[in-house]
């Protein structure tokens, strides 16, 4: 019969909600530290160190590292999808299709797909118009596309969709692009301030320019 032994004693520093990858889903966290120590006869006699700090989901008990705070929870992720959509119709339509209907109407269904199920026609316009009136958070946003310099217009498109990229499959990824895509075509060919956005789209997501060449390309052969 063994007599001595390592114990750990652990220590709730936060807790929170996060994605557990044991569980497959959200499910409250305690982030713990904890202290090793050496016992005998089940009596702790020796430190042996620190432990963690790890996050335990409160559902499965499983140890997991800090970094898997980084992976946001179900819920977030759908907001973040959301916005990002959102943020890409907004993009080409001020780059030059908000004034076609067709482009509107597209725009509208791709952000109601997503989540923004009360959306409308006249709310994607009034934002739209209030990027070009300069009384958005970045002044410019909108004379960017017609210039072709894209800098307001890349910030953000930077902010919606860089923290979204890194939890997309590849093929997540381009399907925002190629629904950025069907709302400029929706009006006809691309316009060169469109495809300034979409490019802008596709590096915040990560893809490849030459993707980006292909994607919108087959988009355009693409019959609507």
């Amino acid at each position: 019969m063994r007599g001595w032994g390592v114990c750990t004693t652990w220590h709730t520093v936060g807790d929170g909600e996060f994605f557990c990858p044991g569980c497959g889903g959200d499910r409250n966290y305690r982030r713990r530290t904890g202290h090793r120590r050496l016992t005998v006869l089940g009596v702790p006699v020796l430190s042996r160190g620190t432990a963690g700090p790890v996050v335990e989901c409160s559902s499965c008990h499983g140890h997991f590292g800090p970094e898997t705070l980084d992976h946001p929870t179900t819920t977030r992720f759908s907001a973040m999808l959301r916005d990002a959509v959102h943020t890409v119709a907004l993009a080409v339509l001020a780059a030059g299709g908000a004034d076609a209907r067709p482009a509107l109407e597209t725009a509208v269904c791709a952000v109601r797909a997503a989540g923004f199920t009360d959306c409308t026609e006249t709310q994607l316009l009034a934002l739209v118009e209030a990027l070009a009136a300069d009384t958005g958070r970045l002044p410019g946003w909108a004379e960017d596309f017609q210039e072709g310099s894209g800098t307001a217009l890349t910030i953000e498109l930077h902010e919606a969709l860089d923290p979204l990229a890194p939890h997309l499959a590849p093929a997540g990824r381009e399907g925002i692009l190629v629904q950025g895509a069907r709302i400029a075509l929706a009006d006809g060919p691309y316009r060169p301030a469109e495809r300034e956005a979409l490019a802008a789209v596709g590096a915040a997501l990560m893809i490849r320019h030459e993707d980006v060449e292909r994607l919108l390309a087959a988009a355009a052969r693409t019959p609507s």
